[in-house]
């Protein structure tokens, strides 16, 4: 299994054999140069989106186009953009598992808002989420953007997660000592990667305090298109 940051919340995942992009933000992300762009999304067999901020969805619609692969997300968005824009979809929710050709994803609860902008003002497409992404003997619990929150524990009852990419950049979602309590609390997790900071000044640009939280747990700091193995 090989983990790549794309910055920010963005990721490529290959595991089982498919590679999942996870809120495949491009242009305009600062951490991801113009020339990484197509390596980042090479092979891609999945996009799962979390919500629906820009820094999110924002090359959703034009990858699924581009690579002709199914976008993995609430049912209600889902079945929207199938309908107006000809995508293939999976649409779920939250609770729900679905088999992505031998990746199990279980959608989890998170607490954070979604929406983007329109003519007349902001659309509210679903609701945010995270994923429970299971294969070749492990589950990641991929946070989305979130805060703590007591689900944390039912979650972990539920699918026992031993790798949490977690959103730790504070400001718009909890930050490194706030995952850091998140992670110790209701989790038992072996490696933790956070994400969803030093992208911009306004948010987090160390792990320190959420690796001084986690004794014991192997905190990798990602690094942008470096493969984190597994």
């Amino acid at each position: 299994m090989n983990i790549i940051w794309l910055g920010h919340g963005s990721f490529r995942i290959e595991i089982a054999g498919q590679v999942l992009l996870v809120d495949p933000w491009l242009t305009g992300n600062p951490m991801l140069a113009e020339d990484q762009h197509e390596a980042a999304t090479a092979g891609a067999t999945h996009i799962l989106l979390t919500h629906a901020h820009f820094d999110h969805v924002a090359d959703v619609l034009p990858l699924a186009k581009s690579l002709s692969v199914p976008v993995v997300g609430q049912y209600d968005l889902m079945a929207y953009w199938e309908e107006k824009e000809g995508l293939s979809t999976v649409g779920f929710n939250k609770g729900g598992t679905v088999d992505l050709g031998g990746v199990e994803v279980t959608m989890v609860h998170a607490v954070h808002s979604s929406s983007f902008g329109g003519e007349n003002g902001p659309n509210v497409p679903g609701t945010e989420c995270g994923y429970m992404i299971a294969g070749e003997g492990h589950v990641i619990y991929l946070s989305g953007d979130t805060d703590v929150m007591a689900d944390m524990g039912v979650f972990n009852a539920l699918h026992a997660p031993d790798i949490g990419i977690l959103c730790t950049g504070g400001h718009f979602t909890m930050d490194m000592h706030r995952a850091g309590y998140a992670a110790k609390t209701f989790f038992d997790f072996k490696t933790v990667i956070p994400c969803h900071y030093r992208t911009f000044p306004i948010l987090e640009q160390s792990a320190e305090t959420l690796v001084a939280a986690l004794p014991g747990v192997r905190v990798i700091e990602p690094e942008v298109m470096q493969a984190i193995e597994i």
